[in-house]
């Protein structure tokens, strides 16, 4: 079991007491890309919010990071979710900040106080995103692509363990969504588990992993 980093045993999920997920049982390891498709309504986004401590799991066994989210208490919430990038379509971007002050923002919030290593991190994540010299820029001053690129480096700026991305490319062209899933993909080079919900099945066929399918309440490999 230590050898994942996303590891659920006959996890039942519920959304607003109805029973929308019964008996996950799914593994996911380091370095692991993993597609999450299923319909609208299927329960994809349920399964990613418990990962991440937004819905408590009352049954089975879960465990994300090293932690045991059946334990999970809300003082500790904050812990894991340092260990994790969390990636959602509509970039919830701070309009009012620049880049810079976006992920100073999450800095903060996640204890960082040393203004030397908070600077020099900036500038590694927005070099991995290939968006050096837009520090300063302001989100309306960026294209829809630059935006989810932010967003990327936000959810890398604690060097997580696992990125969680709720249909990151919804809202980009094929270029721009490719130029993401590439950068998703280089990520897991070093470990990171990725896990991507999409219905974007161009974005599968091109670029190839594992894939989970949610169907029916249940959540299964797809061959």
């Amino acid at each position: 079991m230590d050898d994942f980093l996303v590891h659920l045993v006959d996890v039942q999920l519920y959304h607003r007491k109805s029973l929308t997920l019964s008996e996950i049982n799914l593994s996911i390891s380091p370095g692991e890309f993993v597609y999450l498709i299923g319909k609208t309504g299927s329960g994809k986004t349920t399964l990613l919010r418990s990962l991440y401590g937004d819905i408590p799991v009352n049954e089975g066994e879960i465990k994300v990071a090293g932690f045991d989210l059946r334990k999970l208490t809300q003082r500790k919430t904050p812990y894991l979710r340092r260990k994790l990038g969390i990636i959602f379509q509509d970039f919830q971007l701070l309009t009012d900040r620049s880049v810079k002050d976006n992920l100073l923002f999450v800095m903060k919030a996640t204890g960082w106080k040393n203004k030397q290593l908070i600077d020099l991190r900036i500038e590694e994540v927005l070099k991995m995103v290939s968006l050096e010299g837009k520090a300063y820029k302001m989100p309306h001053e960026l294209s829809g692509g630059e935006q989810q690129k932010v967003v990327i480096a936000r959810a890398l700026i604690n060097d997580p363990l696992v990125i969680i991305a709720d249909e990151p490319t919804g809202n980009l062209d094929p270029d721009i969504s490719d130029e993401i899933i590439n950068l998703l993909h280089n990520i897991k080079k070093d470990g990171v588990a990725v896990i991507m919900a999409t219905h974007d099945y161009r974005l599968i066929e091109k670029f190839p992993s594992r894939i989970i399918k949610v169907e029916d309440n249940k959540v299964a490999e797809f061959n």
